[in-house]
């Protein structure tokens, strides 16, 4: 350890705990208190050789030796009180006195120790406070005045000393007061490096704490310009520091947020504080040039205070703090379509409740009416004929109510993913006019000419037959429930690439565009002017988009209201089982659809721009 870290530590121990933990206030105390102690200790050392050199003191060298127990004094003040100001304006009285005693003796305001009078204001400004240097300076004034006022009285004792020995005294006033000056000069110095330090260290601990801080700290007059902004800003918007002072960053404000923006920094520098959210604008990066990109930030925003001494003064501006929320907004855009998709799942429940009310009854009714004629045949006189019709229609019905029942199970399992596929190879031209024959009577009743147009080479497929079969009649049924009477309904299908292509196109009452995002949803039966005309639970096309998806393959639909529908499907002509779970089938977003289109022609379209369903 060196000599001077012993002295500063003993200097530590001796101070008040209120300067222990302020950096620069500790060496406030430190330059204090070690020119006095070490001044003390050198002035008693010295005694004794002065007393060896001049023989006897006189009375008034004892006191102004003695005198020099006042810097210790002074010291063990300040460290057991810690009033720093109060430990200066002590010791200016102590010099000024010490000073005035000394010159009293020796020649008034022409003794040697008069020039001391000049070092008590210096030794006063290292307090740092202007009262104490004011009352330093008073204080040196007045002592000044009292041995000039002294002198011309002649109340002080001449001096007895030779010409030669007062200017001896004279040129050891001066050379001390120059050396102790000297001294509080480079204490000044040492001062100012330390708060220059501290405040150089401080800035750097806050520009750190900005160009590290993930959210934006900015300062803005009341109009809302900008004169001071985080570094942070140039990550968060991807533009520059210097580009967003002023009207820089309310330029890239959304201009349907900038009313409330403007508010919040206007109620702000008035003593509010405000939190408001709004859009920025972040400028793209070159991989997303000619997009514009909005970012959802928080803006926290109060008056700023300026703190003067003692006294916090209140200024109209503003300092903000800017958070990047768009995380959270997604988040609650993504609760709120969630919120609304469960709302629909339920009306679509509620309505498929309401609709099965009226799908289940009616079979059932027409089950127990005729089984009840059937068991009172004696009574009623039933004749074979009405017997086998009315076992007929009980027949008829139960198979209504299993097609329903079926549907629904089917569904339950998609949704679930316990719906497996039993892939065999098939020949889907034959499945095609099996499932056409079988709905071509009732397409007769209800007048509807249904063509079917399926070429002879088809080739075999590897799939779900079962499937396959669905698809068709719940898509040609669908057909033909919604076409009018004298309408057509047609068939098709094709190979393309490796690919089956089926379609379904009808002439019937199309579908509105609002009801076209919701098709192929569980239960969804569009439209209110055709909703009731047909019956039906609302899993036809539902239940079609689930199987062509597990085939891993893909469905469109095309449709216009008034004029008819068009479905197409795509099934691999080879089923692969994929490794995950498939994605949902996906329903282009809908074009106009022509009357009637030969098979050459829809082989020619254009690919649809495909959505989620």
């Amino acid at each position: 350890m060196t000599v001077l870290s012993i002295i500063r530590d003993c200097l530590d121990a001796l101070l008040h705990p209120s300067a222990r933990y302020d950096a620069l206030m500790r060496a406030h105390h430190r330059a204090f208190m070690a020119p006095r102690l070490l001044g003390s200790l050198a002035a008693f050392a010295a005694f004794p050789v002065y007393l060896a050199m001049r023989g006897a003191p006189s009375a008034i060298e004892v006191a102004a030796f003695a005198w020099l127990i006042a810097p210790i004094l002074l010291s063990w003040f300040l460290s057991r009180t810690g009033r720093y100001e109060g430990a200066h304006v002590l010791s200016s009285l102590a010099l000024a006195g010490l000073i005035v005693a000394v010159a009293g003796t020796t020649g008034g305001i022409e003794s040697f120790a008069a020039v001391w009078l000049v070092v008590v204001p210096l030794e006063a400004a290292l307090s740092a406070s202007r009262r104490v240097t004011a009352f330093a300076s008073l204080l040196a004034l007045s002592c000044a005045g009292i041995l000039i006022l002294l002198s011309q009285l002649g109340w002080l004792p001449s001096a007895d000393t030779s010409a030669a020995e007062r200017g001896v005294l004279m040129a050891f006033g001066v050379a001390s007061a120059t050396l102790y000056a000297a001294g509080l000069a480079f204490g000044a110095e040492s001062l100012a490096r330390t708060s220059v330090a501290l405040l150089s260290r401080e800035e750097e601990r806050y520009r750190l704490l900005a160009r590290n801080m993930s959210d934006v700290v900015s300062r803005h007059q009341r109009n809302g310009a900008v004169q001071f902004i985080s570094p942070a800003a140039e990550a968060m918007l991807g533009i520059s520091v210097a580009r967003l002072l002023g009207h820089g960053l309310f330029d890239r404000v959304h201009v349907a947020d900038r009313p409330a923006y403007l508010t919040a920094l206007s109620d702000a520098a008035r003593g509010d504080v405000r939190s408001v959210e709004f859009r920025l604008r972040r400028e793209p990066d070159g991989s997303e040039r000619g997009q514009i990109d909005f970012l959802w930030v928080e803006m926290r925003c109060r008056p700023l205070d300026h703190e003067i001494g003692r006294d916090v003064t209140r200024v109209a501006e503003v300092v903000a703090v800017l958070r990047d929320v768009t995380g959270h907004k997604l988040s609650e855009q993504a609760l709120d379509q969630a919120r609304s998709a469960a709302e629909a799942a339920d009306a679509a429940k509620t309505r498929f409740l309401a609709t099965m009310s009226h799908e289940l009854r009616t079979p059932l009714n027409a089950i127990i009416g005729f089984s009840e004629m059937i068991a009172q045949e004696q009574t009623l006189m039933l004749g074979a004929a009405q017997r086998k019709e009315y076992a007929q229609l009980i027949n008829d019905s139960g198979q209504h109510l299993l097609s329903v029942v079926n549907g629904i199970l089917d569904m339950s399992k998609m949704e679930s993913g316990n719906f497996e596929i039993a892939s065999e190879p098939f020949a889907p031209r034959a499945s095609l006019m099996h499932c056409c024959n079988l709905l071509a009577l009732k397409a007769r009743e209800n007048g509807i000419d249904l063509v079917t147009d399926a070429p002879q080479d088809l080739p075999v497929m590897t799939g779900d037959p079962r499937s396959f079969k669905q698809i068709v009649l719940n898509l040609v049924a669908n057909a033909i429930k919604f076409t009018e009477r004298g309408g057509q309904v047609s068939v098709s299908a094709a190979v393309t690439g490796s690919q089956l292509t089926l379609r379904v196109s009808d002439t019937g009452v199309g579908i509105a565009p609002d009801d076209l995002k919701r098709i192929g949803a569980p239960f969804f039966q569009a439209g209110k002017t055709y909703q009731r005309r047909h019956e039906g639970t609302g899993l036809g096309l539902s239940i079609v988009k689930s199987l062509v998806a597990l085939h891993l393959g893909e469905l469109t639909v095309q449709s216009k209201l008034g004029e008819g529908t068009a479905v197409t499907v795509k099934l691999p002509l080879v089923y692969t089982p994929p490794q995950v779970k498939p994605a949902e089938s996906k329903i282009a977003t809908l074009t106009p659809v022509l009357r009637q289109e030969s098979h050459d022609q829809i082989q020619d379209q254009p690919a649809l721009v495909k959505k989620s369903a």
